[in-house]
């Protein structure tokens, strides 16, 4: 942390408890206890009223407070689940930002919005699953994407296929001009340049693996524009299935991305799928049991009934 700004993040802390040591502060702010002594002594030249008594730490003179910054509890909330938010979902680097960020808010927060903001967070709750290796990956992978981006440089990398058709190999090697990093359904996916499709692809970094940046530049294609990007939808497989009325409901709440239209009649619920490999959709269907019939195409048809009777082999 720089100078100017480790020395507000003293007076924030100053401000939000009443006394800390200097052997306490330079835990906080990872730097040694003389930082500390120079910081304290410049902020007191700067006017900042810091009382220091042997053996009980500093503090903030009674009275002595930064004026606050004006926000109304929406705005202070949207802030601190927006902290919340980061520090779950990003990596690291931005994780330790979004806490010193929710630390700071509160301090600055007037008590009657403090109090107003802190009873709605009780009553709310990011849910945070438990770190599993898939999100260790994750954000280590966005960490070095976010460098390759900044810093405009191509990458190499492997990249494991979910599904795998019997002309393809399940993992390839892929070099790539990074444009953009794009949080959808939980998970990161990047935008690139890709060399060996000589195309802009999509690319889970769930799946990225052997992340390594290159010293090759790339510019962005004058014409790419991340927020205004819309890719092409290449699901070209049309699938067809009839589910019982009584899970109708279900299957709707389920809201998976596949799902192109959907009408009822008397005979079941009607569901049309658009994908770009029918094994995309099997273990969500099979996850439906007797519940649902694939309608067409008789390709995927037969491709559940093989898999259901591979599983009867196992029982």
């Amino acid at each position: 942390m720089k100078k100017n700004g480790r020395q507000l993040a003293i007076v924030l802390e100053l401000q939000s408890k009443k006394q800390l040591t200097a052997q306490e502060l330079s835990v906080l702010f990872e730097t040694s206890v003389r930082t500390i002594y120079r910081d304290i002594d410049m902020l007191c030249e700067a006017g900042v009223p810091i009382v220091g008594l042997p053996g009980t730490g500093y503090s903030l003179m009674e009275g002595y407070f930064l004026p606050p910054i004006s926000f109304t509890t929406e705005e202070a909330l949207a802030l601190l689940f927006g902290s919340e938010f980061i520090e779950q979902r990003f990596d690291n680097h931005f994780s330790r930002g979004a806490r010193s960020l929710r630390t700071k808010i509160e301090a600055v927060l007037p008590l009657a919005i403090r109090k107003e903001a802190d009873k709605t967070r009780e009553s709310m709750h990011l849910l945070q699953k438990k770190t599993s290796e898939t999100d260790t990956v994750e954000k280590s992978n966005l960490e070095q994407l976010r460098s390759a981006i900044l810093n405009s440089k191509k990458i190499q990398f492997k990249h494991h296929k979910r599904y795998k058709n019997e002309s393809e190999t399940r993992e390839t090697a892929r070099t790539a001009a990074p444009l953009g990093l794009v949080h959808v359904e939980g998970a990161w996916i990047l935008i690139a340049h890709c060399d060996l499709r000589n195309n802009i692809r999509h690319f889970k970094i769930s799946r990225m693996s052997e992340i390594t940046l290159l010293d090759k530049q790339y510019e962005v294609p004058t014409d790419f524009n991340l927020r205004d990007y819309q890719p092409k939808d290449d699901r070209h497989i049309v699938i067809q299935a009839r589910f019982n009325k009584d899970v109708m409901v279900k299957v709707k709440e389920s809201e998976l991305y596949y799902m192109e239209s959907a009408f009822l009649q008397d005979e079941g619920y009607y569901v049309t799928f658009r994908v770009h490999e029918a094994e995309e959709l099997l273990q969500w269907i099979l996850s439906w049991g007797s519940e649902v019939v694939i309608m067409e195409p008789g390709s995927f048809r037969e491709r559940v009934k093989k898999e259901i009777e591979n599983m009867l082999k196992r029982y």
